[in-house]
C-alpha cells in the first residue's frame, strides 16, 4: 500500500480509515455462484435483477436511489465483454420488462444510449464524454436530463485509474479478475461517496474463481493481505536500459540553468561541476535503494559516464551550422538528442513518456486459407 501507514495503522498522508456507519455505510461485497450453469446465463440473471431493482428503490425513494440506478459491469477481457453487450442489448432488455410478475419495476432501456463502455476501443475524443455521461444523474419523472445518463456501463481495466465518479453504486464483476490488486482497483470505483454494493459472479467451471468463492468471506475480510508482491525490478539491466538516460537527462537539466534549455544540450561539458554532481549523487542513490551495494553504484555510474561521454560526441559531430537539442527544435538546425519510444530500434537515447510504459504495440495479422483457397483476414 502507498504510502505506508503513519502513526495510526488506519490513517496515511491521503486518507483515514472510518468504522462503518450511516455517515460512512462502505462496500458490501456478494459473491455469486451457479454451478452447472453457464456464467452467461447467471450474468444475465444478475444484470436483470440488478437493474429491476435499481428502478424499484428509484421509484419508491427519488434521487437518493439514483447511485444504484447506473450498474457498471466489469470484465477482463475484451471478447466477455462485447459478449455481454449483445447481451445486455437483447435478453436483458426484453427480461427487463416481463420483471413486474416478480415484485419489481418495468424499466426500458433506450439503445443505444442506455448502454456504454469505457474501453481502449474508445478514441481519446470519446472518453471524456463517457466521464461525462457517467456523472449525470437519472431525472425525476417528466423532466429531461441535460445529459444522458447511463443505464449500463460495460469496463475493462481502463475503470481501475483516474476514474472518480461519486455517483456509482452498484458493480457486478464477471469472473475473478486476474489479480487482487486489480480487483482492488476496479471495485473501488463504486461506493467512494455512497453505499456501495459490488456483486462477483464466479465461473464455477475455473478453478480460480472456486476457490475465491469457498473462501469469500475470509478472501475479503483480508484481501489487502492478499495483494501479490511487486514484480518490478528497479536495477536490473533492462530497467536501467529503459529509464537510466530519461533520469539522467532529467537530473541535469534541473539542478541548475546551464543546461536547462532545449539548445543547451550541445553545450555538454563531462567535467562541468553540474555534471559531475549528477555522476556522484546518482550511483550512490541507486546503492542506497537497491540491493547490490558496492557492485551496483560501480554498475550504474560506469552506464552513466557512458551515455554522458556518448552525448558529448553527438554535440562534437554536429556540423554545418547544425545543433544539438533534447528534441528536435521547430527550426531546422537544432536535431533532438532524444528518441520517443516506437518501432524503431530501441537506442541509448530513446526516453519513455512515462515509467509505466514497456513495450510499443505491435499490431497482429491473422490469415486464414479457407478450404476454397481465398485468404481471410
Amino acid at each position: 500500500m502507498f504510502p505506508p501507514p503513519g502513526l495510526d495503522a488506519g490513517a496515511n498522508f491521503f486518507a483515514r480509515e472510518l468504522q462503518v456507519s450511516e455517515q460512512a455505510p462502505g462496500r458490501l461485497y456478494v459473491g455469486v455462484c451457479a454451478p452447472g450453469r453457464r456464467l452467461k446465463a447467471a450474468l444475465i440473471r444478475v444484470y436483470v435483477a440488478t437493474l429491476a431493482a435499481g428502478q424499484t428503490l428509484y421509484e419508491k425513494y427519488g434521487e437518493i436511489a439514483d447511485p444504484f440506478m447506473t450498474a457498471v459491469g466489469y470484465f477482463s477481457s475484451l471478447r466477455e465483454l462485447g459478449g455481454m453487450r449483445r447481451l445486455v442489448d437483447d435478453d436483458v432488455r426484453s427480461r427487463l420488462t416481463q420483471v413486474e410478475a416478480r415484485g419489481l419495476k418495468r424499466r426500458n432501456l433506450r439503445l443505444p444510449q442506455a448502454v456504454e463502455e469505457l474501453t481502449s476501443r474508445k478514441s481519446a475524443v470519446e472518453i471524456p464524454e463517457v466521464l461525462e455521461r457517467m456523472k449525470s444523474k437519472f431525472p425525476p419523472p417528466g423532466q429531461q436530463p441535460t445529459k444522458t445518463p447511463i443505464d449500463v456501463l460495460l469496463a475493462t481495466n481502463m475503470l481501475c485509474v483516474g476514474v472518480d465518479v461519486g455517483r456509482l453504486g452498484v458493480m457486478i464483476v464477471a469472473g475473478q479478475p486476474k489479480s487482487t490488486s486489480e480487483y482492488i482497483q476496479a471495485t473501488s470505483r463504486i461506493g467512494r461517496a455512497t453505499p456501495g454494493i459490488v456483486m462477483t459472479v464466479s465461473n464455477w467451471a475455473r478453478p480460480r474463481d472456486l476457490s475465491h468463492f469457498e473462501s469469500f468471506c475470509h478472501y475479503h475480510a483480508t484481501f489487502y493481505r492478499q495483494v501479490e508482491a511487486l514484480s518490478v525490478t528497479p536495477y536490473s539491466v533492462g530497467a536501467m536500459d529503459r529509464a537510466l538516460t530519461g533520469v539522467l537527462v532529467s537530473a541535469i537539466r534541473q539542478d541548475g540553468f546551464d543546461y536547462n534549455p532545449n539548445t543547451s544540450a550541445q553545450q555538454m561539458q563531462p567535467a562541468n561541476v553540474l555534471v559531475q554532481s549528477v555522476l556522484t549523487e546518482l550511483p550512490v542513490r541507486a546503492a542506497e535503494a537497491g540491493t547490490g551495494g558496492a557492485k551496483l553504484q560501480d554498475f550504474v555510474r560506469s552506464a552513466l559516464q557512458q551515455r554522458i561521454d556518448d552525448w558529448r560526441d553527438r554535440a562534437l559531430r554536429m556540423r554545418g551550422g547544425a545543433r544539438l537539442g533534447y528534441k528536435d527544435g521547430r527550426d531546422d538546425v537544432t536535431l533532438g538528442l532524444l528518441r520517443m519510444p516506437g518501432t524503431s530500434s530501441w537506442t541509448e537515447f530513446t526516453v519513455l513518456n512515462s515509467l509505466r510504459d514497456v513495450e510499443p504495440e505491435a499490431p497482429l495479422s491473422f490469415e486464414d486459407s479457407g478450404m476454397d483457397g481465398e485468404t481471410t483476414e
